[in-house]
């Protein structure tokens, strides 16, 4: 009989019938941490590596998948979001990509630190995204949580696109081409919007499309209109 270190349930096998903790434990080492590494982050059948291969795979099938229950080897979405988020923000500052004069010269100061913070922009806004997307697809069936999961899973999908750039930003910082590449990055995430959208909602594709537009149209001009009003309340001047 083994006692569970977890929550002292008194059980025999090899995972804890009360919790589901396995029965053998072992100090935490460097083996430990490479492990959690490897299986929460970097395993190819499990975790964030897993769920962002899927989303560049099938994505619309794999949230909706997830939305019906198949979720044991995916690593939970607002999670995922966020560690992405994260990972943006510190490549981001650490190639010193603030520094967009090109940019800035030709550019409103809200649309400057929504490039600026992109990463906090999307996941942020993530709920003003739910609720433009359950408004206009509304009759798919979906209640108003589950479009914030399906749009968490979106977020991290244009995150990896946008991690993924990054190097390339950073070696046209400062010239006109930096510029480009943005406009077409947001190009790029529509994309990816709509081809998940068209996998996920059962639509002729012309009427995914539309809706699509639409319900990116709405949340860009909430979410800019969110932004003000925080620069605002930060006192910040738009003269």
């Amino acid at each position: 009989m083994i006692t569970c270190k977890n929550c002292g349930n008194i059980f025999e096998g090899k995972y804890c019938n009360q919790c589901g903790q396995s029965a053998t434990t072992k100090r935490i080492d460097h083996e430990f941490l490479w492990e959690d590494i490897q299986h929460g982050i970097l395993h190819y059948d499990k975790g964030i590596g897993y769920s962002l291969k899927k989303l560049f795979e099938e994505p619309g099938h794999v949230i909706k998948s997830y939305i019906a229950g198949q979720r044991v080897n995916h690593f939970r979405p607002i999670s995922m979001v966020i560690i992405l988020a994260t990972v943006y923000a510190l490549i981001y500052h650490l190639l010193d990509l603030n520094n967009r004069s090109d940019l800035d010269e030709s550019s409103g100061l809200v649309l400057e630190k929504v490039f600026e913070h992109y990463y906090w922009f999307v996941v942020t806004t993530i709920p003003i995204y739910a609720l433009t997307t359950y408004v206009i697809f509304k009759k798919s069936g979906y209640n108003f949580y589950e479009f914030i999961i399906f749009e968490a899973f979106k977020t991290s999908q244009r995150l990896g696109v946008h991690i993924l750039f990054l190097p390339v930003l950073y070696f046209l910082k400062n010239q006109s081409g930096f510029n480009i590449v943005t406009n077409l990055l947001f190009f790029i995430d529509f994309i990816l919007i709509f081809w998940t959208n068209k996998q996920f909602f059962k639509m002729r594709w012309i009427e995914i499309l539309s809706r699509s537009i639409l319900s990116y149209i709405m949340y860009l001009i909430i979410a800019i209109l969110f932004v003000v009003a925080i620069l605002l309340f930060l006192g910040v001047s738009f003269d």
